[in-house]
């Protein structure tokens, strides 16, 4: 049979029904034996697999994907139904995973260093207890996690990778199809329930492949020889026990093997001296898009979901396969009408008897919807596939099955603040404000930590305040492999994330990734682990002496604070550490900034800058706090920062050697800041584009100035003394000097807006004194009026409130001074 199909599963339990075996022996790890009962279970609803990590390793590890219409999945429930033994016999998981680790010893490549399966490669799947070359000959398993230890053998990374046997693609080639896929779907997939001899599909596939493996032998996968030699030793056992009444449920490329005559010693020879891992299994849940072949899954087919609608449809699976898609359609607002899908039907079963197929596929359903439903646009379409011909069904698995203590924690958390796994991608909105949403958010953040990557933060839409987060979440089923990982921390969620942060500090390489460490302890409020991360910080920020490193940590120091304040966490020797850090920033930065290279200039111009930000953040324009009376200094983090960094701005912007770059951004900080009046900045940006000025030195200030996505195209548009100013100096640049400035000033004006860019050349091109709007006598722009008319202005004021989202934003403020946070939200919307 095949591993995944729905006339495969038929046809297994047809025969099964016929054959009344008394006991069936599936191919599949025989350590999850144990885990057959567990398939009965109400609450187990496919697509799930049996995961087998190493119990020292958990990252190393394999899946064994299973389908509702999956023949082993078929094969297990009939056995569970009829109460007759059912038993796994391939090759156990731990030589499997033992293997995986051997091949990395061999090609010096570490578990997180091996490539995932290709597409297509090895549909037996990714892992070396792959049977034949392809889904026919291929086991159900296993799956490399990716990230995790392929298991597959040399061969298949080797040079004759190129060569393996694909027996579905020769066989179709024998029947005249040039695709595979297809001509499997004709013989097997849409055979009905009542066509002809049962076991007639089986002996078919076992005559051709007996044929095949005498043509090709083992197709290229030494490692088949090994796996079906495990076999036959538990099909003789199994003989010995049940006699002949015994079924075998395998992929066919491995039947002509059991089949052959051959020796116990011979078998157990081959078997000698396999490696060993230590492994346990379980059940997990598993993805329609998982099983998918475009997912890397060897053993996956191209349409999951479409294998599922024909093997749960009761009837007439062509007209409702086209209802689901009509469905779909509507909700996404496109006009499908029932005439719609009966023409679509029509068209279906046209194409089919016109390709001589016994019954309208794929293929021919696709291009009836693209036609009808889709008026020739593949756009539509691409959602039809993405939805219903793939899918995004995510199984479940029962609290029964096994699980480390840290799954069962999550599982209880899950459930308690109804946060259910799902496939499909959403997006959720929390509000910190809220008990189960500050709940959900701190899990979120501590499985981060954990490396389970559940859910992404994604910027707010609507919204700057604090108290809110947006998450995009999906679930896969490696994350279950991950949390295994993590379990070596500890056996709750907060524990282990506890020791994963506590641990993450130590072993950061640099304070940046100290206070990074610091802002997600803060986000996933771990009170137990900031204090080791907060002296780890204030011992790594008292030897650094990096300007750029502290200047680079500082930012992530800022928003910790931020985030404190708004969870209500106790920040205070946070404050004291970023306060500090700052100062050394400020005493630091001017002799930093002299006499370095263009590449150096330019970053340490992007830390200047990320300086400015913090500091904004930290010192919040408190008044300044003098515990000890009149006399004593401010405390740190409150008044005085922001006055002291304006000083340290005015040093860089006049000492000569400091690059350019960093002269002009220093410039136009203290422009912003009003610290610096336009007349001073029009002098200051008069002498850096001075006839004496180097050209090249002359368009790196610029570019400090008014490059940098940071608005210096408006203050160009707004200023009409900076635009000439700039206009004078580059109509002035000699010309043998121009092709080496132009680099520079492409670079910095390519970034501004295409509108900015056009009303920056419409002034130039008319020229000074008809530029705008700082003199009197006109606007100078052609249909304009000299005046403002204010009633007309004052017309388009609501609209412009809406498209901004003024009156949202107006009432988050309100929320916020009667939740208590307005104070704390230094950025939020009350500024």
């Amino acid at each position: 049979m095949r591993h995944h199909g729905p006339g495969s599963a038929r046809a297994v339990r047809a025969a099964l029904e016929a054959a009344r075996p008394r006991i069936v022996l599936i191919e599949g790890p025989p350590e999850a034996d144990a885990l057959i009962p567990l398939a009965a279970d109400e609450a187990m609803r496919p697509p799930v697999a049996l995961l087998a990590h190493a119990v020292d390793e958990p990252g190393r590890s394999a899946f064994w994907p299973l389908a509702e219409f999956s023949p082993e999945w078929v094969a297990m429930h009939w056995a569970l139904e009829h109460q007759i033994p059912a038993r796994f016999i391939d090759l156990p998981a731990t030589h499997t995973l033992a293997w995986g680790k051997q091949d990395e010893a061999t090609s010096g490549a570490g578990p997180g260093e091996r490539d995932e399966p290709e597409a297509g490669a090895q549909p037996g799947g990714g892992g070396a207890p792959e049977g034949g070359p392809a889904d026919t000959g291929g086991t159900g398993g296993p799956v490399p996690a990716p990230g995790a230890a392929d298991d597959g053998t040399p061969d298949e990374r080797g040079p004759s990778a190129d060569v393996r046997l694909d027996p579905l693609a020769v066989l179709a080639e024998t029947a005249g199809y040039d695709d595979p896929e297809r001509w499997w779907e004709d013989v097997v997939e849409h055979r009905g329930s009542g066509d002809g001899d049962v076991f007639a599909p089986f002996a078919g596939l076992e005559e051709a492949m007996g044929a095949l493996r005498e043509t090709y032998g083992s197709g290229g996968h030494e490692r088949d020889l090994v796996r079906e030699a495990y076999m036959r030793l538990q099909l003789r056992s199994a003989q010995r026990e049940f006699g002949d009444e015994v079924a075998v449920v395998c992929g066919a490329w491995h039947v002509p093997a059991l089949r052959r005559k051959s020796t116990v010693a011979a078998d157990k020879a081959l078997l000698k001296g396999l490696p060993k891992v230590k492994a346990d299994m379980t059940w997990v849940p598993w993805t329609y898009r998982r099983l998918a072949r475009a997912s890397g899954y060897g053993a996956g087919i191209d349409s999951p979901g479409w294998y599922g609608h024909l093997f749960g449809a009761p009837d007439r699976p062509v007209e409702r396969w086209m209802t689901k898609v009509a469905g779909l359609l509507r909700e996404e607002d496109r006009i499908v009408s029932s005439a719609h899908v009966i023409e679509a039907v029509r068209l279906a079963e046209t194409l089919a008897a016109m390709r001589g197929r016994p019954l309208a596929g794929l293929s021919e359903t696709t291009d009836a919807v693209r036609a009808v439903m889709c008026e020739g646009s593949d756009v539509p379409l691409a959602l039809v596939r993405d939805r219903l011909v793939v899918g995004d069904v995510l199984g479940e698995v029962p609290r029964a099955a096994p699980a480390v203590p840290l799954q069962r924690d999550l599982d209880r958390l899950q459930r308690r603040l109804r946060l259910k796994p799902e496939a499909l991608e959403r997006e959720l909105e929390l509000d910190l404000r809220k008990e189960n949403d500050a709940g959900r958010s701190r899990l979120l953040h501590r499985l981060r930590l954990l490396g389970v990557a559940w859910g992404e933060a994604v910027e707010s839409r609507g919204s700057t305040g604090t108290f809110r987060e947006t998450w995009r979440l999906r679930w896969e089923p490696e994350l279950s492999v991950r949390v295994a990982e993590a379990g070596v921390w500890g056996t709750t969620v907060p524990a282990a994330a506890t020791a994963k942060a506590e641990a993450d500090a130590v072993a950061a390489q640099g304070l940046a990734d100290v206070t990074a460490l610091a802002e997600r302890c803060l986000l996933a409020e771990l009170p137990d682990a900031l204090p080791v991360v907060m002296r780890i910080l204030a011992d790594r920020a008292a030897l650094d002496t990096d300007v750029g490193r502290l200047a680079q940590a500082l930012p992530a120091l800022v928003r910790s604070l931020r985030y404190g304040d708004v969870r209500g966490t106790d920040t205070g020797a946070l404050a004291e550490v970023a306060a500090g850090l700052a100062e050394r920033v400020f005493v630091g930065l001017p002799p930093a900034c002299a006499a370095l290279d263009a590449e150096a200039a330019q970053e340490m111009r992007r830390h200047v800058d990320a300086v400015q930000g913090a500091v904004a953040l930290l010192d919040d324009g408190a008044e300044p706090v003098t515990p000890g009376g009149p006399g004593h200094p401010p405390a740190p983090g409150h008044g005085g920062l922001r006055s002291r960094w304006h000083g340290v701005l005015r040093v860089l912007s006049a000492r000569e050697s400091v690059p350019g770059a960093i002269r002009g951004r220093a410039v136009r900080l203290l422009l912003d800041d009003g610290e610096l009046a336009q007349e001073e900045a029009a002098r200051l940006m008069g002498l850096a584009l001075s006839p004496g000025t180097p050209p090249t030195d002359a368009a790196v200030w610029i570019e400090g100035f008014v490059g940098g996505g940071s608005g210096g195209g408006m203050l160009l548009v707004h200023d009409e003394r900076l635009l000439g100013l700039v206009d004078a100096w580059l109509t002035g640049v000699p010309g043998e000097a121009f092709t080496d400035v132009l680099p520079l000033l492409r670079r910095t004006f390519s970034a501004y807006e295409p509108g900015v860019r056009r009303t920056l050349g419409e002034l130039v091109r008319r020229g000074p004194g008809q530029r705008g709007s700082t003199g009197a006598g006109g606007s100078g722009i052609p249909g304009f009026g000299a005046e403002l008319d204010a009633e007309r202005a004052d017309a388009v004021v609501p609209v412009v409130r809406l498209l901004l989202g003024l009156d949202q934003m107006e009432a988050e403020a309100a929320e916020d001074v009667e939740g208590g946070l307005g104070d704390n939200d230094p950025v939020g919307v009350t500024g």
